[in-house]
C-alpha cells in the first residue's frame, strides 16, 4: 500500500502545522500545531480532524512554538493516549508553552463571558491549563540523530534545525519511503544558535517558507536595534518589545547586552523582561549548551541582563516608572498577554516605541501595527497609536529564501518530491517557482485538507 500525507494545517498559512502521515491503516501525525491569526483560521481549532484521535498511533513534533504543538492538550482530551516523541528541549519548552496556552484560553473565554461578548450562552476554552498539565505525560524525548520506532516498522530521525531550543527537522521511514519534515529552519548567521544540520537524503520533503519571498537585510542585529533603541532613549521614551517568549526574547537580550558592553548603549538604560515564560525559557539555555553559541558566561549574562518580572503586580508597576527604559514583554505578535497592557499605556505617547522583532501573521495585532495602522483594538476598545513603530528586519529566527534553498541544495540527490508548506500563499509559491527553476525538482504548494503521495 502507499504512504501518503494528508495537509491538515501549515497548508498555505504559517500557522497550525499538522501533517497525517498514513500507511497500510497505521496513522501518524507530525507536529500538533494551533491555528493562530485571522479569526477563521483560528475557527479551524474547532473543527473535528477527519481521523479520530484515539485512531493516531504516534505524534511527532519538530520543536515547541504553539503553531507546531498548541494543538496538543486538545488532542489528548479528546481521546489521543499514546506517546509523542520530541527532543529534549522541545520537551522543556513545552511544559512551560503548553500550560500558559491553556490559562490564556481559559482567560480569554473568562472575558468573553464577563462581557457578555459570546454569541453563546456560555465561551468555553478550547482546553484548560489542566488539560494542557495532562498531556505534558505524553511527551517522550528522544535524542538528535537516534533512530526511534514510533510505530513497528516505521523510523525517525531527529536533526538539529536551529530555530530555538529543541527545533528539528524528522526524516521518517516507512515503506521503503523516506519523509523529510524541515520543521521552522533557523538561519546559519543566527546571533544565538546554532545552525541547521546538512539535510539527510529524501525522497519526499516538506519545506518551510515563512520567507519564502524574501531575504534578510545584509545588516545585522546590532546595527539595526541600535539607532532605534538609541533614539526612544534620547527622548526619554519607552520600548515596548512585543517578543517570543521562546527564542527572539533571548536573543534581543543578548543583543542588548552587547550593545551596552560595545557603549553604544547607556550601560545604565533599565531593560525588563516581563513574561514568565520568557524567564523561565531564559534559564533553560543553561541546560542545553550544545544547541547555541552562547558560552556559559554568555548564558549567566543572559539571566542578568534584565529586571526579571514574574507577578502581575510587578507588571503593573511598570507603569508608574518613566522612560527611559525596555520593556519586552509576550506576546511576540501581540496577540495576548502582558504586552497588550503595555501597549494600551504607552502607544499613545509619541515619545515612546513599539518595536516588533519578526514575523507578523496576517490577522494579529502586530500585522495590524506593522501596516502602520493609527489605532489598534485592545480589550474591546480603540488605542490610538502615537508611539514610532519600527519593525526589525535582522531579527527573524527562520531562514530566508536563499538559506532554505540552501539547505535543500545540500540534499545527497534530488528528491522525488517537494511539498512548500509553512507560509503564505505568496511566499509559498515563489520558494516553489525558485526550486523548481533552479533545482528542477517536482514541487507542489499543498492546500489545506488535501491528501497527496509521497
Amino acid at each position: 500500500m502507499s504512504v501518503n500525507i494528508t495537509f491538515l494545517g501549515g497548508a498555505g498559512t504559517v500557522t497550525g502545522s499538522k501533517y497525517l502521515v498514513r500507511h497500510d491503516g497505521k496513522s501518524l501525525l507530525v507536529d500538533c500545531g494551533l491555528f493562530q491569526g485571522y479569526k477563521q483560521l483560528r475557527l479551524r481549532n474547532w473543527a473535528p480532524l477527519p481521523v479520530a484521535p484515539d485512531q493516531i498511533d504516534a505524534v511527532l513534533l519538530t520543536h515547541a512554538h504553539l503553531d507546531h504543538s498548541g494543538y496538543l492538550p486538545l488532542l489528548a482530551k479528546e481521546g489521543y493516549s499514546r506517546h509523542v516523541y520530541a527532543t529534549r528541549g522541545t520537551q522543556d519548552l513545552c511544559r512551560i508553552l503548553l500550560p500558559d496556552s491553556g490559562h490564556l484560553q481559559e482567560e480569554d473565554a473568562a472575558f468573553v463571558n464577563r462581557h457578555q461578548l459570546s454569541k453563546h450562552d456560555t465561551a468555553l476554552p478550547l482546553y484548560t491549563r489542566q488539560d494542557a498539565l495532562n498531556a505534558l505525560h505524553l511527551i517522550k524525548a528522544v535524542d538528535y540523530h537516534k533512530t526511534i520506532t514510533p510505530i513497528p516498522g516505521w523510523r525517525a530521525t531527529f536533526s538539529a534545525a536551529g530555530h530555538i531550543l529543541g527545533a528539528s527537522s524528522i526524516l521518517l521511514e516507512v515503506a521503503g519511503r523516506r519523509i523529510l519534515f524541515s520543521g521552522d529552519l533557523g538561519r546559519p548567521d543566527d546571533l544565538i544558535m546554532s545552525p541547521p544540520d546538512d539535510a539527510p537524503q529524501a525522497d519526499t520533503v516538506l519545506i518551510e517558507s515563512t520567507y519564502g519571498d524574501r531575504s534578510h537585510p545584509d545588516e545585522d542585529l546590532l546595527a539595526e536595534l541600535a539607532p532605534a533603541l538609541q533614539r526612544v532613549a534620547k527622548r526619554g521614551g519607552v520600548a515596548v518589545v512585543p517578543v517570543f517568549a521562546v527564542g527572539r526574547a533571548q536573543a534581543l537580550l543578548h543583543a542588548i547586552h552587547l550593545l551596552k558592553l560595545k557603549g553604544a548603549l547607556n550601560s545604565a538604560l533599565p531593560v525588563f523582561l516581563d513574561s514568565p515564560m520568557a524567564v523561565h525559557t531564559t534559564q533553560l539555555f543553561q541546560d542545553h549548551p550544545g544547541e547555541h553559541r552562547l558560552s556559559h558566561q554568555d548564558t549567566h549574562a543572559l539571566t542578568h541582563s534584565a529586571t526579571m518580572v514574574n507577578s502581575t503586580d510587578e507588571s503593573r508597576a511598570l507603569a508608574s516608572r518613566h522612560g527611559p527604559m525596555v520593556i519586552l514583554s509576550a506576546s511576540g505578535m501581540a496577540t495576548g498577554g502582558r504586552v497588550l497592557h503595555h501597549l494600551s499605556h504607552y502607544a499613545g505617547d509619541h515619545r515612546n516605541m513599539i518595536l516588533l522583532t519578526g514575523y507578523q501573521a496576517p490577522g494579529t495585532r502586530g500585522a495590524t501595527l506593522a501596516s502602520g495602522a493609527k489605532t489598534v483594538r485592545i480589550y474591546g476598545r480603540d488605542v490610538a497609536i502615537n508611539a514610532e513603530v519600527v519593525q526589525l528586519q535582522s531579527a527573524s529566527a527562520h531562514a530566508d529564501a536563499n538559506q532554505l534553498l540552501a539547505w535543500l541544495r545540500n540534499l545527497p540527490q534530488a528528491p522525488d518530491q517537494v511539498y512548500v508548506v509553512h507560509g503564505e500563499a505568496g511566499p509559498a509559491d515563489t520558494l516553489r517557482c525558485r526550486i523548481k527553476r533552479e533545482l528542477g525538482w517536482r514541487t507542489l504548494v499543498p492546500e489545506q485538507g488535501s491528501t497527496w503521495p509521497t
